[in-house]
């Protein structure tokens, strides 16, 4: 139910045809009587920069999720930046502070690895392939180089996005191990895509799935179905997967932390998630 006193989560990015927070944040907010409801705004690009300071002279704004493709637009467009922005580039969270500061931070990457570790996979010291620069292959990045990985490998069509990346992880993490250029997942014991391609039936495989280790943890950032064909691919070779729910559902108690809403764990969002493909 939605009434005058409900506060607004808005939902930034499009299509929101792909969005699936929703099915986990108000079924929780409605299980735990809390008067918040989040709602899918599909704001276009060319709008954005103007719209988002609008959006939060609204009485009623509690927060934004920010999702493709405007999660690297937001970071130009906040007064402050957590240290997650700051090494990434990228923002996905977005609240006005007591002082009327625009505040972002980003929680895919602490969302990836927390699945990791709770499927029983050690981030420390292995070496990762991240497909895919932008806002959320740029926080999963900087996850990954917080966690104490070894080594990390970016790749992205867009050879300077890749390379601006890089670069922000070796100010903050100096004896980071870096490659960029190659996609070529042979070697790496993680391999994440965190493109779009799985979206839309048809599109080509983020990597040669021939060349990755058995051994190796694969994930994936697309949630518009459950296994992705490059998931399912992995999994025939004797890969450890993670599905792109997973790190929504392990990165949203951080969120509502940020929005100052009552604890959370990803067990009891999983119980009460209407989320289904």
């Amino acid at each position: 139910m939605i009434s005058g006193t409900t506060m607004l989560i808005a939902h930034l990015g499009v299509p929101t045809e792909s969005f699936r927070a929703p099915l986990i944040y108000n079924p929780w907010f409605e299980s735990k009587g809390i008067d918040a409801r989040v709602v899918p705004m599909g704001c276009e690009a060319e709008d954005y920069a103007a719209f988002l300071p609008l959006l939060f002279r609204l009485r009623n704004i509690r927060g934004a999720l920010v999702t493709m493709p405007h999660k690297v637009a937001t970071v130009a467009l906040l007064d402050k930046a957590n240290p997650a922005v700051l090494m990434s580039g990228s923002c996905n969270a977005v609240k006005k502070d007591a002082d009327g500061r625009l505040v972002g931070d980003m929680f895919d990457g602490e969302g990836f690895v927390r699945g990791m570790r709770r499927k029983g996979r050690d981030v420390a010291g292995s070496r990762a392939l991240v497909v895919g620069s932008g806002g959320v292959g740029s926080g999963i990045a900087a996850s990954l180089a917080q966690a104490g990985v070894a080594e990390i490998g970016l790749f992205d069509t867009r050879e300077r996005v890749a390379d601006e990346l890089a670069e922000r992880l070796r100010r903050h993490c100096p004896g980071l191990g870096i490659r960029t250029g190659s996609n070529d997942p042979a070697g790496w014991d993680v391999v994440v895509n965190a493109t779009p391609l799985g979206m839309n039936a048809g599109d080509p495989m983020p990597v040669d799935v021939a060349r990755i280790d058995p051994a190796a943890f694969v994930g994936e950032v697309v949630m518009k179905q459950a296994e992705t064909p490059f998931l399912a691919a992995a999994r025939a070779r004797g890969c450890m997967t993670q599905i792109g729910a997973d790190m929504l559902f392990e990165q949203i108690p951080a969120y509502l932390e940020f929005f100052g809403f009552p604890a959370a764990t990803s067990d009891e969002l999983r119980a009460i998630s209407r989320l289904t493909y």
